[in-house]
């Protein structure tokens, strides 16, 4: 449509033409929003999707992920008859390969996780895979998997359906529209200016692909991507090739193909990518090549000639080389910004934005129109991003290992590589000189483990006991009978402050924080359907004071919920995270310890469990919290960050009279699998009520003024039994004998699956393999059904015998706790 005729104003524009905006357009008119407008600076398709491979796959880390990506190949299988648009989509599956046995193990674990999902998945042996790709050279081959949904589209003709398709439903496409700024007046994007004229909206979307970071930074909102070269080849030709196979995958190689039309298509995902247009992309970027790099791509090339010998005698028709743009941890941006409200982002798809493009264009749309999400989308929303990760050189050499991330291994705990050391705890000096193994967790440094007993300072990955396991054993044992610290500077802290702070966090928590100074309330905050958007404490400091900690990941996500329902009230929310470090002391001697180092009382008396005072170490004044996430009795030190180095400095001088220990965070999960304690973005989120989680006990139903969510809450309460709950898992297997439990397994009763894990880890202090889970009953879900049912968890598709029970494993009274 010819930009002259720009209208005035939209209810929503769509900044970008690609694959993904496009479909934002297509759903937006199909849930009744027509008066849409999307707006391409140069022809559709002409950044990123023009040069896709066309994969489709299904089968992603998560079950809402798998959702959007089986509901994305349902929309391509019509999508030509509904808009008479060639789409050139064919379903002649996937076959992934494994050339070792942790990769092969990685298949299979994934094989049972698509049992979740009602998603069709076949482990075929040799003889099945030299049956289906007759021309691979299969040496090396451990195994593989088949999924015969996966097929292939045409990006550019499928791009153009959905055009068609929103043109159908109302809405105007524009192309050569170039827009050059967000208009944002008072927090809230307002409109967009163009080279051709201004369009004011109630909501824009930013879905610019490789633009978006500028077009973001300009509007004030972190957009945290940055683009890397491409490469694939398509040969000639080649008449022995037989036509219709299925994609075949080779990760250990690197490697996709993909057969059209009698010719060859071979990609990669190198392990180490080339950053591209980190200082700027040209504005006249369109439909643009990159120059061929035979040096980097030949180890690719050389291999896929020994894996399909076919390829030796072949000749090159495209050495292609394109620039797609990659996140920081290769999941892609989808959700309105924390900083400015009715601005909203689908980008970074990090080279799955075609499988990913129906179901984003799914929940975008709804999100839009029902101002939230229609499923859990917190592991792709973008609010979990830190404002710092827009650094552009923290870019440049992060997204240099994020591309080849797509095919790596996915082992646990798998660690970032490269661009570490960005933000570091005050004590980080002493946990480094006492052996710490540090994770990453939106830039910061967190110590995961301690090495010691001639284990080595790094991580030797499996998915079985890693080599860091006799350690975490040891701190699990010093624990548990003496007393351990942990660094957890990284943990997110709020000071809340003025007139209406108590009001507002009453609204938004669903228990009762209206308590006496000094007092700890652990309390959800929920949305209006009675799901969990954050799961934290609240400590009252003083009459119009607070102080709310949460944890590291939802730092940006959770203060944004609180900005968003503070409204026009007199209250003022401030991120103090940097200046107030914590540090935990947990363990039966955590008292006598602190008793040696300060002159307070930390008897049950005078420091009762779930209050918090301000206490004396050495020549600080800090903040002491009695709580605790490990199941032992415990303090946290909330420290201002220039005394922080003293305190722990006066902690390690008195440490050896107690045996104190340094202690990882992998050990800390560890325990908290144990006592059953839930964890935000794993067991819990928006789409789990706490009645469904076995949190009732911190929702104030009788708190004057109620809170968010209370009505959905309520009704739900109303139910005698609820026929979804969380239990804990344990396995029958013990030792080397138990495999280890991580999510999404299969949770069987009787032979048939009733549920899934949501996180696991091994349990040092019972010895035993657990897991939280999800499981349903349609009669709902209590002790008498959980006692009489035989219960199995399908590993790597193998099933164990388990135990189910809504208690915890480890001191399920609290008796350690309260000592």
């Amino acid at each position: 449509m010819p930009a002259s005729k720009l209208p005035a104003r939209a209810d929503v524009v769509i900044v970008g033409g690609g694959i993904v905006g496009s479909s934002i357009a297509y759903h937006l008119t199909k849930f009744g929003i027509r008066n849409v407008v999307l707006l391409e600076r140069k022809q559709l398709t002409s950044g990123t999707t023009w040069h896709a491979a066309g994969l489709v796959g299904q089968l992603r880390a998560t079950r809402n992920l798998t959702e959007l990506a089986k509901y994305t190949t349902s929309l391509f299988e019509g999508l030509e008859k509904e808009t008479g648009q060639a789409t050139g989509f064919k379903q002649n599956g996937s076959i992934s390969l494994a050339l070792s046995d942790g990769r092969y193990e990685e298949l299979l674990r994934g094989a049972s996780m698509a049992k979740n999902f009602g998603l069709e998945v076949n482990v075929i042996p040799l003889s099945e895979i030299r049956e289906r790709i007759p021309h691979y050279n299969l040496d090396g081959v451990k195994g593989g998997v088949f999924l015969p949904k996966d097929g292939q589209v045409n990006p550019i003709d499928v791009t153009q359906a959905l055009a068609a398709g929103a043109r159908s439903g109302g809405a105007k496409v524009f192309e050569n529209t170039k827009v050059t700024r967000i208009i944002v007046e008072n927090g809230k994007a307002k409109g967009v200016e163009t080279t051709a004229g201004t369009i004011k909206a109630d909501k824009i979307v930013v879905a610019g692909g490789m633009w978006s970071r500028e077009l973001g930074r300009s509007a004030g909102v972190s957009i945290p991507l940055h683009a890397c070269e491409h490469f694939y080849i398509v040969s000639e030709p080649i008449e022995k090739l037989p036509r219709n196979m299925p994609v075949v995958r080779v990760p250990d190689e690197c490697t996709y193909y993909k057969e059209d039309a009698g010719k060859l298509m071979v990609g990669a995902f190198e392990p180490k990518a080339k950053p591209w247009g980190g200082g700027g992309i040209d504005d006249e970027h369109a439909f643009v090549t990159l120059p061929e790099d035979m040096d980097h791509f030949e180890p690719i090339l050389a291999n896929a000639i020994n894996r399909v010998p076919l390829l030796e005698t072949a000749g090159i028709q495209l050495f292609f080389n394109g620039p797609e743009s990659f996140t920081p941890d290769v999941r892609y941006f989808l959700g309105e910004a924390p900083e400015v409200q009715d601005l909203f982002v689908a980008s970074g798809f990090n080279s799955i934005g075609i499988q990913s493009s129906g179901g984003a264009g799914l929940v975008l749309s709804q999100w839009i129109k029902n101002g939230h999400p229609p499923m859990d989308v917190s592991g792709i929303d973008i609010r979990r991003i830190h404002p710092f990760q827009s650094n552009r050189k923290y870019l440049h050499d992060r997204v240099s290992e994020s591309l080849g991330l797509l095919y790596a291994m996915h082992w646990p705990y798998r660690q970032a590589e490269t661009a570490r050391g960005v933000r570091r705890s005050p004590i980080h000096q002493y946990t480094d000189k006492l052996g710490a193994v540090y994770g990453e967790v939106n830039g910061w440094e967190r110590p995961n483990w301690y090495a010691r007993d001639g284990v080595a300072r790094a991580y030797d990955y499996s998915y079985g006991r890693q080599n860091w396991f006799p350690c975490a054993q040891y701190e699990a044992d010093r624990l548990k009978n003496d007393v351990v610290f942990f660094d957890q500077a990284s943990f997110a802290k709020y000071k809340v402050a003025g007139k209406d702070a108590l009001k507002v966090l009453n609204q938004v928590s669903a228990n009762d924080v209206d308590v006496p100074a000094g007092k700890v309330v652990y309390t959800q905050w929920l949305n209006d359907r009675g799901g969990i958007e954050a799961d934290l404490t609240v400590t009252r400091l003083g009459e119009q004071e607070f102080l709310v900690v949460t944890g590291a990941a939802p730092q940006v996500r959770d203060m944004a919920w609180l900005k968003r329902h503070s409204g026009d009230k007199n209250v003022v929310a401030v991120d103090v995270t940097s200046g107030l470090p914590m540090i935990a002391l947990m363990g039966p001697k955590s008292r006598a310890l602190l008793q040696k180092i300060s002159p307070n009382d930390f008897s049950n008396e005078a420091f009762p469990f779930g209050t918090s005072q301000e206490i004396e170490v050495g020549y600080a004044k800090l903040r002491a919290t009695r709580l605790t996430y490990v199941g032992e009795l415990g303090w946290e030190l909330y420290i201002p960050a220039e005394f922080a180095a003293h305190v722990m400095e006066t902690i390690l001088a008195a440490g050896p009279e107690f045996n104190l220990a340094p202690a990882g965070l992998h050990g800390m999960n560890n325990a908290r699998m144990e006592k059953g304690y839930r964890h935000w973005g794993h067991d819990i989120a928006d789409e789990d009520t706490p009645l469904e989680a076995g949190l009732g006990f911190g929702v104030a139903w009788d708190k004057k003024g109620g809170f968010i969510g209370k009505k959905a809450l309520a009704k739900q309460r109303e139910k005698k039994l609820l026929p979804k709950r969380m239990v804990t898992i344990a396995l029958e297997a013990s030792g080397e004998d138990a495999p280890m439990m991580y999510h999404e397994e299969p949770v069987y009763r009787d032979g048939v699956i009733v549920g899934s894990t949501t996180s696991g880890a091994w349990g040092h202090r019972v010895g035993k393999s657990l897991a939280l889970a999800y499981v349903k009953n349609d009669g709902g879900v209590n002790a008498d059904w959980l006692a009489s049912g035989n219960w199995e968890v399908e590993i790597a598709w193998k099933k164990y015998r388990a135990k189910m029970q809504f208690a915890a494993f480890y001191d399920p009274k609290g008796e350690r706790i309260k000592a």
